[in-house]
């Protein structure tokens, strides 16, 4: 296939044959399985999975891509759809799905956000990414790499860096080294916030500002007399606290914020004698 990378979507195409292969015996991929594949390219990983399944979905957004799988694969075997992956609904392709690809980097960490919401559909996923996106990934608390990106996906996933793929691996080449991680989705036995709203807006804050600790980033919500009841210290930064920390954090905020709203409720309600 002839085509040149477009800048505006982060196109670099894996053509390395060595890492093409180490790529797919990590998926592993079984005949009968429904994997997705985000960012087909040119098909370096979409020949080999075809091989090795009966049917393969992909989602692309450059038409002239779309285009170009339309007349070198048959309908039967791959099913195009001609789309956005940060607006595409996963869902809609049903459950135990696999999800596999090259991920743009410009959009990676927005993607990772948008694909949380279908964890439920998905048995694992395994992405490239530029390798500094992966090392935050699968980062543990109190590392520099440790974030909110760590926090919000590892509350949902089970992470794994597996290689390094360096930029000679692509046309054009990336100016960064590459990454191979695999996210398995955490049963429903997993500890998960009550109000996943609320869990969110806590990460976000706590590590607003990296530097402060959370007595300062978390001061909307938490007192001092709530850190103790949390046996926290409010002298951490976000980056010591563990996803569990966190957690607990959010249902403690989430409760207190539910019993004000009733206990204000409860007094517009009360009628004042005239």
């Amino acid at each position: 296939m002839n085509h040149t990378p477009r800048k505006r979507f982060a196109q670099h195409f894996l053509v390395d044959q060595h890492y093409i292969r180490r790529i797919i015996e990590a998926i592993r991929p079984q005949r009968h399985e429904v994997i997705v594949e985000i960012g087909p390219g040119l098909g370096a990983m979409t020949t080999p999975l075809l091989e090795a399944l009966n049917h393969l979905h992909v989602v692309e957004i450059d038409r002239d891509i779309v285009a170009l799988l339309e007349t070198r694969y048959p309908r039967d075997k791959l099913t195009i759809h001609s789309a956005d992956a940060l607006q595409f609904d996963f869902g809609k392709l049903g459950t135990g799905l696999r999800l596999v690809g090259n991920l743009p980097y410009n959009i990676s960490s927005a993607l990772l956000f948008h694909l949380v919401q279908f964890s439920q559909h998905i048995v694992d996923l395994t992405f490239m990414l530029q390798k500094e996106v992966v090392n935050r990934m699968v980062a543990a608390p109190s590392s520099s790499d440790y974030g909110r990106l760590s926090v919000m996906l590892q509350y949902r996933f089970a992470m794994e860096r597996l290689f390094v793929v360096p930029p000679g691996a692509f046309r054009p080449p990336p100016k960064v080294d590459s990454a191979i991680v695999r996210m398995t989705p955490l049963g429903a036995q997993s500890l998960r916030p009550k109000d996943e709203e609320c869990f969110a807006q806590v990460v976000a804050a706590g590590f607003s500002q990296r530097r402060k600790t959370i007595r300062n980033t978390l001061r909307k919500w938490l007192s001092e007399a709530d850190f103790a009841s949390l046996a926290i210290d409010p002298s951490l930064r976000a980056e010591n606290l563990s996803v569990v920390s966190f957690i607990g954090i959010a249902d403690f905020v989430a409760l207190k914020s539910a019993s004000a709203m009733k206990h204000n409720q409860g007094q517009s309600a009360v009628t004042i004698p005239s």
